[in-house]
């Protein structure tokens, strides 16, 4: 526990692994745009630095979570950022979800002003993060992987070590790529199912009994069923990391029909709901060009 981390990005998933590191004992500096975002984190222990630089100055390591490349990039090489402030020697943490090739890049950028790099992008859901239940995917050297990794352990239930750096990117984004198929695929099933006559909760936990069970059904099939779709996570994002799967489908010479068709589907979502809807609210698309919504009592409103 001797490790001081930084934490910049504290939204809706940022904030979770941030706060699982203080519970675990982790002294902890933490910064975000909006500071009401860490007035939970400040009052369980957490301390609070002004910018990036002012995190870095007095941290070992310092953990981003941040919703694009750019601002990733920003964050880190921009001024007041990352390296101006972290040591030589020190770990910069990225748990966003970039490309592989973007990764590599800034992690070179990092590795000349002599910081490492990791990279930890996260998959289960906001919900498992918040119970420090989430699943971690590290790339990156193996010594490095190794210290930090109690950190790791305080974040998250499955830790796995994809290789070396980028490869935590690569399958990260093939993850939320088949969660996006499967999250169109139980749309389509459970309006077969009401079409059909069949009572959606009965459908419901028939599906998830099935060999045609996916985790996606179990736990977004649950908004979409109370009519909240909210999952914490946006059509925005959702796009950016469907382009990211076609950008690797391009890159290692792999036909992606079904990533094709749900890019698009994403895509002519979010041009009618909007970027900042939940990714979940797609199978609304179907609902709206039935004329049928799919609704059942005794489901959460967010998981």
């Amino acid at each position: 526990m001797t490790i001081t981390y930084g934490f910049i990005g504290l939204g809706h998933l940022g904030r979770h692994l941030a706060g699982s590191l203080v519970r675990a004992g982790f002294s902890v500096v933490v910064n975000d745009l909006d500071r009401g975002n860490a007035e939970d984190l400040l009052n369980a222990g957490a301390r609070w630095a002004d910018d990036p630089q002012a995190v870095a100055e007095v941290v070992d390591a310092v953990i981003t979570c941040l919703p694009s490349p750019k601002v990733s990039e920003r964050v880190l090489t921009g001024e007041r950022g990352i390296l101006s402030g972290l040591k030589s020697g020190g770990t910069w943490i990225e748990m966003s979800t970039l490309d592989e090739q973007e990764v590599l890049r800034l992690g070179k950028i990092a590795g000349e002003r002599g910081v490492r790099m990791l990279e930890a992008p996260v998959t289960g859901g906001v919900h498992l993060a918040a119970t420090a239940e989430i699943t971690v995917i590290i790339g990156g050297d193996e010594d490095l992987y190794a210290l930090h990794l109690p950190a790791f352990q305080a974040m998250g239930k499955r830790i796995f070590r994809a290789g070396p750096l980028g490869k935590a990117a690569v399958i990260k984004v093939i993850t939320n790529m088949l969660a996006f198929i499967h999250l169109i695929a139980t749309g389509e099933a459970l309006m077969l199912a009401k079409k059909g006559g069949i009572d959606l909760t009965d459908a419901f936990n028939i599906i998830k009994a099935s060999s045609g069970n996916s985790f996606v059904h179990e736990t977004e099939g649950q908004v979409i069923l109370n009519g909240s779709y909210n999952i914490n996570f946006t059509m925005d994002l959702a796009c950016k990391d469907l382009g990211f799967a076609m950008g690797f489908g391009r890159d290692f010479g792999v036909p992606l029909d079904l990533a094709s068709h749900a890019l698009q589907t994403f895509i002519r979502a979010r041009s009618v709901y909007g970027g900042d809807a939940w990714s979940s609210q797609v199978v609304k698309l179907l609902e709206d060009a039935v004329g049928t919504d799919l609704r059942a009592p005794g489901f959460p409103a967010e998981l």
